[in-house]
């Protein structure tokens, strides 16, 4: 195999526009051998801000098309990284697969941002595509990629599980004060409302940890799962209203909320039938510093903690200091006053450096990723039995529960918080 220091620069294409795609710019500033030719979004001002984004960063140079098939049919990219909305991605790959099926399109290599898609169902239809069309896919987990979470999971299976046995709990959990776009908070959009936003992350890191070194992630099977879902904050009439003046009238959590708090418990069993736990909760009616991202990893005489807001710098700004609102000290930032944690490389400590630079690599040597749609889909087959679980009250048994189908109440506009 060639080195990869003599393989061609890989050209990614972006599909979206936003926040997300924005984080992603930033974290391949980082990466060796790659670059930015093409963006989509319908969006005019969004897919020419993002490409303008792109050139600013010398990631370029970068083109604005009109349509995701002009994008797709252009000869200057070799992987798509797919960044829109839930809604909107398994018709991205359906476009996709059908081009490259055509011979229209060159492409070699899909990466899609998490979660796969809003249901087990439409997962599974992503991967089917994705293999039917020949393609190399990786699954965009930031978490997973997190150097702490890395050198943690080193560390504990090394040297404590070595010795006193396999970690058997996994903890994860993930808050904030709220999603930027107006389609986060619309249930049948997203395919759910915080669960599905952020505890796809929590979920596959805890599933990650829990998972031994030089094993599939397969090796564990889901057993059972029980979720409890509220919407706790963001449909008290005052919030609603504030909500609804923030994000347009569409969304409006008197009439159709989806959730802003879960909570959930899996139970997993390795392949010589231990059984390990993962217990995860998320929230979108936190209100401190900013992004707060916890986990921790427990076996029998260890443990191990990552608090995303226990940082090494931090600044006090008195009330005599004024300015505008912004998110330049940490992600989701409330306050622009007293003692803040400042997270001084947010792609990195989040994970989207390594991530980016781990799919970049896999695609240039021509090798599936570590992080593959079939990640995707187990994390979609976790999440829809938290909601059916959620939303029937009782725990789910996967031998004898079909989530096939399955769409969360939340996603069908019956959730009444």
């Amino acid at each position: 195999m060639a080195e990869l220091s003599t393989l061609p620069a890989l050209r990614i294409g972006m599909v979206g526009s936003g926040f997300i795609a924005h984080f992603h710019l930033q974290a391949l500033l980082s990466v060796r051998n790659v670059s930015v030719t093409a963006v989509y979004s319908p969006t005019a001002a969004n897919r020419e801000a993002l490409a303008a984004r792109a050139n600013d960063l010398e990631l370029g140079p970068c083109v604005a098309y009109e349509s995701l098939e002009a994008l797709l049919t252009a000869d200057a990219i070799d992987a798509v990284w797919i960044l829109g909305p839930n809604d909107s991605r398994l018709a991205t790959m359906r476009t996709i697969a059908a081009l490259v099926a055509s011979g229209q399109s060159t492409l070699r290599a899909v990466a899609c941002e998490k979660p796969l898609a809003r249901t087990l169902g439409e997962a599974r239809e992503m991967l089917r595509l994705v293999e039917q069309a020949g393609l190399l896919h990786g699954y965009l987990e930031n978490q997973v990629f997190s150097t702490a979470v890395r050198r943690g999971k080193d560390i504990v299976w090394r040297r404590g599980a070595a010795t006193t046995g396999r970690p058997y709990l996994a903890r994860a959990s993930e808050e904030h004060s709220g999603p930027h776009k107006p389609w986060f908070w619309q249930g049948d959009k997203q395919g759910g409302g915080v669960l599905s936003d952020m505890m796809c992350h929590s979920v596959e890191v805890a599933r990650f940890l829990l998972t031994e070194p030089g094993k599939p992630r397969e090796s564990l099977r889901l057993v059972s799962a029980s979720a409890t879902i509220a919407t706790l904050k963001w449909r008290r009439p005052e919030y609603a209203r504030k909500l609804r003046d923030m994000m347009g009238p569409e969304v409006d959590y008197l009439t159709r909320p989806a959730e802003d708090f879960a909570r959930g418990t899996l139970v997993l069993e390795d392949e010589d039938g231990n059984k390990v736990m993962i217990e995860s909760s998320t929230s979108w009616a936190y209100v401190g510093p900013g992004l707060r991202i916890q986990i921790e990893l427990l076996g029998p005489e260890y443990a191990m903690e990552v608090n995303t807001l226990g940082t090494e710098l931090k600044v006090f700004l008195s009330r005599a200091v004024q300015g505008s609102q912004g998110e330049d000290l940490v992600e989701k930032q409330n306050a622009e006053q007293g003692l803040m944690p400042v997270l001084e490389d947010e792609a990195g400590i989040y994970g989207y450096t390594d991530e980016n630079r781990h799919m970049v690599e896999a695609f240039r040597r021509g090798q599936m990723p570590s992080e593959t749609f079939h990640d995707g889909v187990a994390v979609m087959e976790m999440l829809m039995a938290l909601y059916c679980s959620a939303d029937t009250g009782r725990t789910v048994y996967l031998a004898e529960t079909d989530l096939s189908e399955f769409v969360p109440a939340v996603a069908r506009g019956t959730f009444q918080g």
